[in-house]
């Protein structure tokens, strides 16, 4: 038996090692990829046997797949182990089993922010700024939001009990958990009658609907489907309508094509492609598809992946004028996949790139000058941090849940479109709905924005906070200079300086980079195409000779 047979039958066990086996035949893993590992079966078997103290197999196993993954330098491929696994799919799905509540700490206790819709939280009266100071007996206290969180998760139909308080009061309940799925639809202002549903209808007089989709979640397009259902979409009584995707990070991929072909009779809504998976090119069809009318798209810079999908396929087939600012620019497709294993872990894997009916790519890259999806003509509407501020507030405001409904604590009539825009504080939704109104008034879209192709002005600000970034940068290497300087004059002999590779006033543009092995043999020649070698080779493993003579030169083929 090899050597490294040895070690794999140290290190797994004979019946891990066929689960191993059994596992990686199922993914089709072939015999280089096991070749792959023969370093880090050797190096978990030292550390394992020779290092000062015991290791946590399942770390250094964590570990090394955290590390190949990170390798990849893909933000959006990550490694999900088995313990992280519920918290993951609950952010990927929206699902979970719990008592339903949206929570944070506040002053070291866990505190409610507000119950969801439809929950057992509110069912039994749970409250906005409720303390929970205790869940099973266990104080909160100090506690982090993970923790408490978890133990207030379970399986559908056991009971948890927690102790809150409420204006100086404690008060206990038992709370029956269930299965909660978080609504991905919101609009403007909840019903005054039904607080558990939102009022779509943001100008009564022409019948525009506002629709806000926070994420692309399972089901969620049936859930735009129920909102345009309640305000007459399918019999045709729908006027216009404005949907905000806004600060929609993605998701699911089909659903964003569902909901595309709500909207679409025919044309391309994406197509997506990636080196395990033939081109597919999803199209709109006629049937299901409702009743036309003006359709105004909400974007900005958190408008991200699947959103962008739907902004693209919308606007492209000129089927929505698209308001706000340009998109985030990320054109990846992931995949879930559990690992067969057995362990629970999971793996999100880039696999495809979606591309918009153009063809075009919307992801964003370092020498990008245009990505993600643009605002139409004359819809360009930027905001500055502090409106984003604002109009968040009031949004937070509006979504909290009471179950005690209390009276109308502002001067908003939720009825009339110019108050509640007035409320809103939203430039961007402001604009979206004066536009919808505009082509329905007069039947063509009026700017309600900055007009021209906003990519000029897009690529202007970028450059400026890039400008500021590397202003930044300069001004804390200026710091770090000075810093340098009296530590180097306090240790005297001691410092040493960073190593200059050739004088700084030499251009080597046109020049030749000769790489060898360490027998001297030429692995390649690289064109120097400017002067800036000497800064990226000073953060690199290599070193000036500490001799006169130059290196010796190749010998020319054939000698």
């Amino acid at each position: 038996m090899s050597t490294r047979q040895n070690l794999l039958f140290a290190i797994f066990g004979i019946t891990g090692l066929a689960a191993t086996l059994a596992a990686s035949h199922r993914l089709g893993v072939r015999a280089d990829d096991y070749r792959f590992f023969d370093e880090l079966v050797e190096v978990k078997h030292l550390i394992s046997t020779r290092y000062i103290e015991q290791p946590d197999a399942g770390k250094l196993r964590e570990g090394a797949i955290k590390g190949m993954v990170e390798a990849l330098a893909d933000p959006y491929t990550v490694y999900v182990p088995a313990s992280e696994r519920g918290e993951f799919n609950k952010s990927l799905t929206g699902e979970y089993v719990g008592i339903g509540a949206q929570v944070n700490m506040q002053q070291g206790w866990l505190t409610i922010v507000s119950p969801l819709e439809d929950s057992p939280a509110f069912r039994v009266g749970l409250m906005p700024d409720d303390r929970v100071v205790e869940i099973e007996g266990q104080s909160t206290q100090n506690k982090s939001v993970e923790a408490c969180v978890g133990m207030l998760m379970g399986e559908p139909g056991t009971p948890v009990k927690i102790v809150v308080e409420r204006k100086g009061a404690r008060l206990e309940f038992e709370i029956i958990r269930e299965r909660i799925k978080t609504r991905a639809v919101k609009s403007f202002h909840r019903r005054d009658d039904d607080p558990n549903n939102w009022e779509f209808l943001i100008d009564r007089d022409r019948r525009i609907a506002y629709v806000r989709l926070t994420n692309f979640t399972p089901r969620c397009s049936q859930e735009v489907l129920e909102a345009l259902r309640s305000v007459g979409a399918h019999e045709g009584r729908l006027g216009g309508l404005v949907l905000d995707l806004r600060g929609n990070p993605g998701g699911l991929l089909s659903e964003a094509e569902a909901i595309a072909d709500f909207f679409l009779k025919e044309g391309v809504i994406v197509s997506t492609r990636g080196r395990a998976h033939p081109e597919k090119v999803t199209r709109a069809v006629s049937a299901g598809t409702l009743p036309d009318f003006p359709l105004a798209v909400l974007i900005n810079g958190a408008s991200a992946s699947a959103s962008e999908v739907l902004a693209g396929a919308l606007v492209e087939n000129n089927r929505a004028v698209a308001v706000g600012a340009r998109s985030f620019g990320k054109g990846s497709v992931q995949s879930v996949i559990e690992l067969p294993s057995g362990n629970g872990a999971e793996i999100k894997l880039t696999e495809q790139g979606y591309f918009l009916p153009s063809g075009r790519s919307i992801t964003r890259k370092d020498d990008s000058a245009q990505w993600g999806v643009d605002p139409s003509d004359g819809f360009y509407v930027p905001m500055s941090d502090a409106q984003i501020i604002a109009m968040m507030e009031v949004r937070r405001r509006q979504e909290v849940l009471r179950a005690d409904q209390p009276g109308q604590t502002d001067a908003t009539d939720w009825t009339k479109t110019d108050s509640i825009l007035e409320t809103m504080l939203d430039p961007q939704l402001t604009a979206a709905v004066r536009a919808v109104q505009a082509r329905i008034d007069s039947g063509a879209w009026s700017p309600t924005g900055e007009t021209g192709s906003p990519a000029g002005r897009i690529a202007a600000e970028e450059l400026r906070r890039l400008e500021q970034f590397q202003q930044r940068l300069m001004r804390e290497l200026e710091r770090a200079e000075r810093r340098m300087a009296a530590l180097e004059e306090a240790a005297d002999s001691q410092t040493t300086t960073l190593a200059d590779l050739w004088p700084d006033d030499l251009d080597l543009t046109g020049g030749t980079l000769e790489v060898r092995d360490r027998d001297g043999n030429v692995v390649t020649l690289l064109d120097i195409t400017g002067n800036n070698l000497e800064r990226w080779l000073l953060d690199a493993d290599v070193q000036p000779r500490h001799r006169e003579e130059p290196p010796a030169k190749p010998e020319s083929p054939g000698k």
